[in-house]
């Protein structure tokens, strides 16, 4: 039997990043996919916490919300530091993750058609501060020595932002290196090949 279930909608979307530091840590994971027509019946966003997916289960503990999925399973498989001072920097680095990923979200889901060319603009802007923090980094990593959510998550919407904008981590060499070094990861490797993994659309409204 697998240790954690999540119940979730047939795209990476919230939960690439869940499923790379699973993959990455040899967790295994079953899956309850909930299609849009069954969601939008109303019945299973009625009897799920705050009306939202994800939904995830280890053992009894019941979670919702992408980011304290991610905590959790970050600190259960040693991706939260090291201590309490490299946690804190951790959901730190998280949290910038999320400002950039709401941007991106918006983009996707209200702006798409208008927004786009704007959106690319704009975006070397956010990823700045990344590519600060990784040049001064001895491990390569957003915090300490060792790999964390926040790393996976980052990893994720870059991918996410690449596909958007092609040429987006051209201007970053070090941000460039980053998300190739953990691409080369073996278990990453491997999800990123999957086709399982690689059929499932980005996002729920069919842009990417």
């Amino acid at each position: 039997m697998a240790p954690y279930t999540l119940t979730y909608f047939p795209i990476k979307g919230r939960c690439g990043a869940l499923k790379m530091l699973l993959a990455d840590k040899e967790q295994q994971l079953k899956e309850n996919l909930v299609t849009r027509e069954e969601w939008m019946k109303g019945d299973k966003k009625a009897s799920y916490l705050f009306g939202q997916l994800p939904k995830f289960e280890d053992g009894d503990l019941v979670l919702y919300q992408s980011n304290a999925i991610l905590r959790h399973v970050g600190r259960k498989h040693g991706a939260y530091g090291k201590n309490d001072c490299e946690a804190s920097l951790i959901d730190m680095m998280n949290d910038a993750v999320e400002d950039l990923r709401q941007k991106y979200i918006k983009l996707i889901y209200q702006e798409y058609e208008t927004g786009k060319e704007a959106y690319c603009k704009d975006l070397p802007n956010h990823l700045k501060p990344f590519e600060c923090i990784l040049s001064k980094s001895k491990s390569g990593f957003l915090v300490g020595d060792q790999i964390s959510f926040a790393d996976y998550n980052l990893f994720d919407l870059m991918l996410n932002n690449k596909v958007l904008c092609s040429t987006l981590l051209d201007s970053f060499p070090t941000l460039k290196s980053y998300v190739d070094k953990i691409a080369a990861r073996p278990k990453i490797k491997a999800l990123l090949e999957c086709e399982s993994f690689k059929k499932l659309p980005i996002n729920g409204n069919g842009k990417q």
